[in-house]
């Protein structure tokens, strides 16, 4: 959710990743950067996208589900932070750098070697694994799951289910021929649910009962004052 690399080391490893690539042959239609696919990858990328966008806002709008998009990690951050992240570090940081990265060259290389279900099933393995990091920060960051055992069980959930995140979006990318597709959803999902947790945390908050003022303890003080003014 929290983009953990920089805008502009990422860009920088994106070019020399498209550049590796380009130089091993791959063309723009393997790497999904067709602009005549342009269109077709925005148009399922919308699609699915939109889904997405609705769970969020329901969930954060929802009291019984606002304790599920707790997240101590943007719970720390001000306005100017929440929107650097939604708006600069986690579509360049993350989204971009993931998506040329593993649906626009690793998906393309693999299928030279492989066939498409075994190429999907490997990329989306790698993307998986790469979450592991992230996925285990999270859980120290908002103290879950305390023991070892937990955390090893939680990381594995989270890398499975990154992996199958990681086919849809393959699927995404094929069947549009565009890396547009795989991109809005990606955006979709990263940058609505830190806005979600603040959104829901705000909710919270206003929804807090105000403790009212014991009217026997605010009349001692008042006599207390009154006798020491006298």
């Amino acid at each position: 959710m929290i983009a953990s690399r920089s805008p502009g080391s990422s860009r920088c490893a994106s070019a020399v990743t498209l550049t590796a690539a380009a130089a091993s042959g791959l063309t723009a239609t393997d790497l999904g950067l067709r602009r005549d696919r342009l269109r077709s990858g925005l148009r399922l990328g919308s699609a699915t996208a939109a889904p997405v966008l609705a769970a969020f806002a329901l969930a954060a709008l929802t009291p019984a589900t606002r304790p599920l998009l707790d997240d101590q990690r943007v719970a720390g951050l001000d306005a100017r932070q929440l929107a650097y992240q939604v708006l600069l570090r986690i579509p360049l940081g993350t989204v971009a750098w993931e998506e040329i990265a593993f649906r626009g060259v690793l998906h393309p290389a693999l299928r030279r070697v492989l066939a498409e279900p075994a190429a999907t099933a490997a990329a989306s393995a790698v993307f998986g694994l790469w979450h592991i990091r992230p996925a285990a920060e999270a859980l120290a960051a908002n103290r879950l799951a305390p023991s070892r055992g937990a955390r090893i069980a939680a990381v594995t959930a989270v890398a499975a289910g990154t992996a199958a995140a990681g086919a849809l979006l393959s699927v995404l990318r094929e069947r549009s021929g565009s890396l547009a597709a795989p991109v809005l959803l990606h955006l979709a999902a990263n940058c609505t649910a830190p806005l979600a947790v603040a959104l829901a945390a705000k909710g919270r908050t206003a929804n807090r009962p105000r403790l009212r003022p014991d009217p026997v303890r605010s009349a001692g003080r008042r006599r207390a004052r009154s006798r020491a003014g006298g």
